[in-house]
């Protein structure tokens, strides 16, 4: 139903990719949302309404979510870092644990995540802060509705967009489509 309403709200045509999620959640030890699937494959990744970006699964390229979690768990665990996480107090998701995992983000720096806990699948909680610096917000809600609210209801503060009139576009990353 959210994964629809997204699509009509930016008028495109989903574009139907196919994706190896076997392989993917074999990584990451943990199935992921189906409705995040369902937006992947429709729209792959890119950047809603000119700031909002959506990572997908575009193997070694800036919309890539795998890539980017990859990267964050590295950090997470190079211990010249100490115990200081770029989502304390969490930390990144790693196999068989509980943590963070990065589905998106906007050009203010707010960032959208899923709360991952491997003892729990099936539960995605989607935990967003703004500017990098504010205190997490807890939705329990799917990937997809909480990206409609912030594309399409003013309300939704503080992260909903509508208010700047900024359109509801899509521009994909690197998979096509325009």
């Amino acid at each position: 139903m959210w994964v629809q309403r997204v699509i009509e709200l930016t008028a495109r045509e989903p574009l139907g990719i196919s994706v190896d999620w076997a392989a993917i959640e074999g990584e990451l030890g943990v199935p992921l949302p189906a409705d995040y699937k369902e937006l992947y494959e429709a729209f792959g990744g890119g950047v809603f309404s000119d700031s909002v970006y959506f990572l997908g699964r575009d193997d070694g390229l800036t919309f890539d979510f795998l890539t980017q979690w990859r990267a964050a768990l590295s950090t997470d665990q190079d211990s010249k870092f100490g115990k200081v996480s770029a989502v304390d107090p969490y930390a990144t998701y790693a196999p068989g644990g509980k943590g963070l995992v990065e589905w998106g983000s906007t050009e203010w720096a707010d960032e959208y995540c899923w709360l991952i806990d491997a003892e729990r699948p099936g539960e995605y909680p989607v935990l967003a802060r703004a500017h990098d610096v504010g205190p997490w917000h807890r939705y329990d809600m799917s990937t997809s509705e909480f990206l409609y609210r912030v594309l399409a209801d003013a309300d939704f503060q503080p992260f909903g967009i509508a208010q700047y009139d900024l359109g509801t576009t899509f521009k994909p990353g690197s998979r096509g489509g325009e």
